[in-house]
């Protein structure tokens, strides 16, 4: 590996991470209500407590941001990187800075909307195969985290069986770990439902 080849590494990678960094829902949940989103409801930085604690319409925002901020530096990688493999670093690095900001005291969110963002960048079909594996897991399971888990672990194999290949896997790989290593925390967690916010239904996941 050349030193030019290694700069655009580390220079998209930082990219990635730095994008992935951006706390959208600390910051838009400060800015509605005045509070930390991860004071409260599941203590992550994600769009589903954003809409517990400041409403439907900030938490959709907080999606489509969350969602960018991994299509962007995945897209800008595979337009303008001079090697494949560069792509997943920075779409995976997107992931680690959404659950470890740097701008948010490394206590951020849990990967599943930067992750999906990142995928769309270079397969978008294999974003909907992953999405509904998830809400199969989610159905059988009754458990977001544990679902999501599992989900995790297999996204890179489901991905190869159903055909895929190349930087579509390895995002796939990379991006499942991190969201696994995120929602192993509340492996134990007791979910409410969000809209209700009481005990009713378990398929409320953060992302």
């Amino acid at each position: 590996m050349n030193a030019a080849l290694l700069g655009y590494a580390v220079g998209f990678g930082l990219l990635g991470y730095l994008s992935g960094s951006l706390p959208f829902a600390v910051w838009i949940t400060r800015l509605v209500k005045g509070v930390d989103v991860r004071d409260s409801g599941s203590g992550h930085a994600t769009t589903t407590n954003t809409i517990r604690q400041a409403g439907f319409l900030p938490g959709v925002v907080v999606l489509i941001l969350d969602v960018a901020k991994g299509f962007l530096p995945a897209w800008l990688a595979l337009t303008f990187a001079p090697a494949v493999w560069i792509v997943p670093i920075a779409a995976v690095l997107a992931v680690v800075g959404h659950c470890w900001p740097v701008f948010a005291g490394f206590q951020g969110g849990m990967g599943l909307a930067t992750a999906a963002g990142a995928m769309l960048a270079v397969a978008p079909l294999a974003v909907a195969i992953c999405l509904g594996f998830l809400i199969v897991l989610l159905l059988i399971l009754h458990h977001s985290a544990r679902a999501t888990v599992i989900a995790g672990v297999l996204f890179s194999p489901l991905l190869w069986l159903a055909g895929f290949r190349g930087q579509v896997i390895w995002i796939a790989l990379g991006a499942g770990l991190v969201i696994t290593s995120r929602f192993l925390l509340d492996w134990n967690r007791q979910y409410r439902e969000l809209w209700l916010d009481r005990e009713k239904s378990n398929l409320t996941v953060d992302e």
